[in-house]
């Protein structure tokens, strides 16, 4: 089942944002393909600016797959400043163009 990840938090910007792209693929300024990221399951990848502050939104194609990048993840935005969890949920309906 796929899982949808939303993280937003008051310490991430966008240039915390674009440090952790660099970091996750070795240099990169941007991730532009499931091949980007450093394990396998991305099945979509947002992220962008809110009223609320700077957002990232991923669809994972099963939990183990979004629990693989967390371990990822999660050291990175500890070295660049950023706090917080991202809330995670199954997704109901997936559709993809």
């Amino acid at each position: 089942m796929a899982v949808v990840a939303v993280f937003q938090a008051p310490s991430l910007t966008q240039e915390q944002y674009e440090k952790s792209v660099s970091r996750l693929t070795g240099g990169k300024s941007r991730m532009e393909s499931p091949a980007d990221w450093p394990v396998e399951g991305l099945l979509a990848h947002i992220a962008g600016e809110g009223e609320n502050g700077f957002r990232v939104v991923d669809v994972w194609e099963s939990e183990d797959a979004f629990r693989r990048f967390g371990e990822k993840l999660m050291p990175v935005l500890q070295e660049i400043g950023v706090e917080g969890q991202p809330e995670s949920y199954p997704a109901h309906t997936f559709v993809s163009a």
